[in-house]
């Protein structure tokens, strides 16, 4: 059987193929839409792209073939037997799932202790004893876990000093002024790509894209000149996830007007060099360029990005562009199929402001930048708190 047949039937298998007037109509094996297989004088026609370009049998007509043949079974005494297909489906794993939600509260502080260990600090030789720096993310990170006003958070710190988590108790609006740090930037950042590191040997195609979260100032600028309402401001998370388990291997935070495909090249070469093996790379078509698809091929990488409307397969300069412009032309439902994991970087967007909110508190530009990586390092501990749960990795000491 060569491979259009096994993937045809994989496609009949999976259910879906329905007969019209017109002729059969096939879902996508990537999800995405349907196509039309019609008669075509004594056999049949599709109007996928493997079909109409290379005019050759594709996989859809032999889904077909499988769905006349399969779907009924004439016997020898002329019954018509008739099977039915069902699709797949996949069982929830109902008990690591409610070990993961039930056992939250008691790791998450654990594993964001461990994780603010390599926090370095700096010497201090006159004045009174500072926080430790350590301790300030531990607090800052547990507060926006929580979603609690600064105020309220206090508790929070007075609890994790009784447990043994830091020494002593912050005043509330210690964590405030740590977040106006601009050095704490980098930290961030640093410990959002560790945090994921337990997941290397998990992780191998991953999805770049942004999104935005609401602050609480007003831009000024339309409603003096256009008379317009007044409209929040917003600041960009840049993110590149792993689409196995959802984790943000690199993020970075910028302004709400800044582009998307000039952060593909810094989110891409911290997560190759901090050792996870990317193979294949899905983006949306905002991160379509020569220098990305060059970027991916330099690492060992394949890019799944598409090709806007102008573009054109000339090299200019890139073999690479060239031969993934024409894949993508000519073999677009296999370059769809793995295009359509970068669904998986919506998702992660969507946990994150879903359980810790879509929108910032702090009043300035650098507050709101560490503010916002806070939940994204939050994130990657509930991921893989549940990761812990389901692929049994050694919680003991994850991140080192």
């Amino acid at each position: 059987m060569s491979s259009r047949e096994q993937k045809g039937l994989e496609i009949y298998r999976r259910g879906g193929i329905r007969q019209t007037s017109r002729g059969w109509l096939v879902p996508s094996q990537g999800g995405n839409g349907t196509y039309l297989v019609h008669k075509d004088g004594m056999g049949t026609a599709c109007t996928c792209p493997d079909c109409e370009l290379r005019g050759i049998k594709c996989k859809h007509q032999f889904a077909v073939d499988s769905f006349l043949s399969m779907e009924k079974a004439t016997g020898a005494d002329g019954s018509v037997t008739v099977t039915k297909t069902t699709r797949t489906t996949y069982k929830q794993d109902w008990r690591n799932y409610t070990e993961a939600q039930t056992g939250e509260l008691k790791l998450f502080p654990s594993l964001l202790k461990d994780l603010v260990e390599v926090v370095p600090e700096s010497m201090q030789h006159y004045g009174r004893p500072r926080m430790p720096l350590s301790e300030g993310v531990f607090c800052a990170v547990n507060k926006v876990w929580s979603q609690l006003s600064s105020r309220r958070a206090h508790y929070l710190y007075t609890s994790a000093s009784g447990k043994g988590y830091i020494g002593k108790a912050p005043n509330y609006n210690a964590i405030n002024k740590l977040l106006n740090r601009q050095e704490l930037t980098p930290i961030l950042e640093r410990l959002l790509t560790i945090s994921a590191m337990p997941l290397r040997s998990v992780e191998t195609t991953f999805a770049p894209d942004s999104s935005g979260f609401r602050t609480s100032k007003f831009g000024q600028y339309a409603v003096e000149k256009y008379g317009t309402m007044k409209k929040h401001r917003w600041v960009k998370a840049h993110v590149l996830v792993g689409t196995k388990t959802n984790v943000i291997v690199a993020a970075r935070v910028t302004e709400e007007n800044c582009a998307d495909s000039p952060q593909f090249r810094p989110l891409v070469e911290e997560a190759h060099e901090s050792g996870f093996g990317i193979e294949e790379i899905a983006a949306d078509m905002g991160y379509s360029s020569r220098d990305n698809y060059n970027l991916a091929r330099e690492i060992g990488a394949t890019a799944y990005i598409p090709f806007k409307s102008n573009a054109t397969g000339k090299a200019g300069g890139s073999m690479t562009w060239r031969k993934a412009y024409h894949f993508f032309q000519l073999h677009r439902e296999e370059f769809m199929e793995h295009y359509h994991v970068r669904s998986n970087v919506e998702s992660v967007f969507s946990m994150v402001k879903a359980k810790f909110g879509d929108r910032l508190k702090s009043k300035n530009f650098t507050a709101q930048r560490n503010e916002l990586l806070c939940k994204l390092v939050a994130h990657n501990i509930v991921v893989l708190i549940h990761e812990l749960h389901g692929t049994g990795i050694d919680g003991s000491s994850p991140f080192y």
